[in-house]
């Protein structure tokens, strides 16, 4: 997730880190070189293109853009539904913590590691990363190595252990209901995860939309190049580069769990369940807080 604070006018000019610039400068280059060949061609025989007319690119302009914002909407909605899933991730840890304050020092050590054991492996799991040896740096080797959902094995070992404390007499039934909402909590927040994550946008839907941009782009300087000579170059860029930026950019938000400058920063938030887990527990010290890499908080 890039973070930055509000861009001033030389930062909206000239600000290329964060950006989504580098994603499409290849394409913006391959347009220029397309508008410079249709320059030469229309200045060397006029009247060339004057059969092509600007006005049907205008209505298919309008028509691609209502189209691109309702793509771009749905991918945003995924990658806000994944922030939120995250934010009741760390409610539910939060919650946890609270709820076990009054358990005996090795009660406690095992829910909250294997909460931490919990958000890591999630996070692996959801960036293609090794889930087991995740889960493992915060809870030793179990019955989550071998198993078909490593993290959800580690979930059920939890609740387990909630059970067990409730038939020892330790905690009470209203106690162990109160901590099984919120196990079941997490266990919708995982399943919630990977829903979005294996479920991308149709892909019709997306070539649909990279076609016509991509048509629409290469076609544009054709029409404009034996009205306006040069000057072309400034608004066939200008088109280009904001039709290529909203489609890069929805290709970013659509899967919100992976490695991309505009996705969740799922190692931040997780080191910070980690920190105040751990916290909870009197440990320390504490691993520091995930700062941001040029800009760019992972």
């Amino acid at each position: 997730m890039i973070v930055r604070p509000k861009p001033g006018l030389k930062e909206i000019l000239f600000a290329v880190s964060g950006s989504i610039l580098p994603r499409i400068a290849g394409r913006l280059l391959t347009i220029a070189a397309i508008s410079v060949a249709a320059i030469l061609a229309a200045r060397g025989h006029p009247g060339l293109f004057v059969q092509i007319s600007a006005i049907p690119f205008t209505l298919i302009g309008i028509a691609l853009s209502i189209f691109m914002s309702f793509r771009n909407n749905a991918c945003y909605d995924r990658w806000w539904e994944g922030r939120k899933l995250w934010g009741s991730l760390v409610i539910a840890c939060r919650s946890i913590a609270r709820r076990v304050s009054t358990l005996e020092h090795g009660d406690r050590d095992f829910v909250l590691r294997g909460l931490c054991g919990f958000t890591a492996g999630l996070a692996a799991r959801l960036r293609g990363g090794d889930e087991v040896s995740a889960i493992e740096a915060h809870c030793g080797q179990g019955p989550w190595r071998g198993a078909v959902n490593p993290t959800d094995a580690l979930l059920s070992r939890i609740g387990a252990w909630g059970l067990g404390l409730m038939e020892a007499g330790r905690i009470g039934p209203i106690h162990h209901s109160l901590l099984e909402e919120q196990f079941h909590l997490l266990a919708q927040v995982q399943a919630g995860c990977e829903r979005i994550a294996l479920t991308p946008v149709p892909f019709s839907y997306s070539l649909l939309l990279h076609r016509t941009a991509y048509i629409f782009c290469l076609a544009l300087p054709f029409a404009l190049a034996g009205t306006l000579g040069w000057w072309t170059l400034l608004p066939v860029l200008l088109v280009s580069y904001t039709f290529f930026g909203l489609d890069a950019l929805g290709d970013q938000l659509e899967d919100p769990f992976g490695l991309e400058p505009n996705d969740l920063p799922l190692a931040a938030m997780t080191r910070t369940i980690e920190r105040e887990m751990l916290s909870a527990l009197g440990d320390g010290p504490l691993p520091p807080p995930i700062e941001p890499v040029a800009r760019v908080l992972q």
